[in-house]
């Protein structure tokens, strides 16, 4: 292969989302009925937001070398407390209870997440437990919590109470401003600080270099704990978010969202070119990515293809995205010795 025909051929792979997220597009507007309708647009945005959510705080974990698995039950467990403080508030058990505005039902449900993650980042940390694990360890602790809050049961007719000034949780997911729905404008405001703290802030840069090299950038002065800390605080308020939206768009609270979300995320993460391996990844990319599984998803229903199905091309595209991306660090490392050669001469 000539050094020109390698170079095209490293650009077209390093536009593959892009390229994905077009044939994707223009197959569902041609197979599936009303695919670019109004109102599926709207669902089909409210659905990928979730997704790109959960995405993008997986993509800091990833990028460090780390992998989150606990964010659906992150999502399912922040749902339930969101559920109880908008029907129950909190009960001390004197006879009075201690209720919250919405504001503060969101604050107290982030920081929640944020805990979890906070715990994440412990486990890995200061105990030295492999992601992989510890955040296996968290996905349990947290769905079984969420299970707990309930004994299985829903938080049902969660409209809130104006007398409390709860009543306007149910705007965070159902509600419109400009025509476009709330959890896309909250997508939008997430993306770009995620996107300028990764490429223009100190700790963007460090997230890269512990996921380049872990060592190296320990002796450059990085404090690689408390970077993978910060990660993992992030991605659990990403999940967070998400159960919030969630309960708020349902007018209920079930201990079982997010389940399987976590697999969503990390589909999203590498289909928009986050290396497994660490080190490389852009958010961007991964907005892209959450784009193509959920018009993926959403198109496969609209055409009555089976859930089983659905969960099969689900798998062959991460595995598909996994194999291009090691075929691109190929090339590339194939392209640069090119290029040196030909300095050489």
């Amino acid at each position: 292969m000539t050094a020109s025909s390698a170079s095209a051929l490293l650009l077209l792979l390093r536009l593959r989302t892009f390229v994905a997220l077009f044939l994707v597009f223009a197959f569902f507007a041609y197979a599936a009925p009303n695919f670019l309708s109004a109102e599926n647009i709207v669902i089909m945005s409210k659905h990928v937001a979730l997704n790109a959510f959960l995405a993008i705080g997986m993509t800091f974990v990833i990028i460090t070398g780390g992998i989150d698995l606990s964010v659906g039950s992150i999502v399912g467990l922040c749902a339930m407390v969101a559920g109880w403080l908008v029907l129950y508030g909190i009960d001390p058990g004197y006879g009075w209870s201690i209720q919250f505005n919405t504001l503060e039902i969101c604050l107290i449900v982030c920081l929640v997440g944020i805990g979890v993650g906070v715990i994440n980042g412990f486990l890995i940390t200061r105990l030295n437990v492999a992601p992989f694990i510890a955040t296996l360890g968290t996905l349990y602790v947290a769905r079984g919590a969420a299970l707990l809050s309930s004994n299985g049961a829903t938080f049902p007719n969660l409209g809130g109470n104006p007398d409390y000034g709860s009543d306007t949780f149910r705007f965070l997911g159902a509600g419109n401003l400009a025509g476009i729905p709330v959890s896309i404008w909250l997508l939008v405001i997430v993306a770009l600080l995620a996107a300028y703290a990764s490429q223009r802030t100190p700790l963007g840069r460090h997230i890269y270099a512990v996921g380049g090299n872990e060592r190296g950038a320990a002796l450059s002065g990085v404090k690689v704990n408390r970077v993978k800390m910060a990660v993992y605080m992030f991605s659990g308020f990403c999940a967070a978010l998400v159960g919030l939206v969630i309960a708020s768009q349902l007018q209920a609270a079930h201990p079982a969202t997010g389940e399987t979300f976590e697999l969503n995320a990390i589909a999203a993460a590498v289909l928009g070119g986050t290396s497994m391996s660490g080190g490389r990844g852009r958010v961007g990319g991964t907005v892209i990515g959450a784009f193509v599984i959920g018009i993926l998803s959403d198109g496969l229903v609209m055409m009555g293809v089976s859930s089983f199905w659905q969960t099969v091309i689900k798998g062959v595209v991460i595995i598909a995205a996994v194999v291009v991306d090691q075929a691109q660090q190929r090339l590339h490392a194939r392209v640069v010795l090119q290029q040196q050669a030909a300095v050489g001469h």
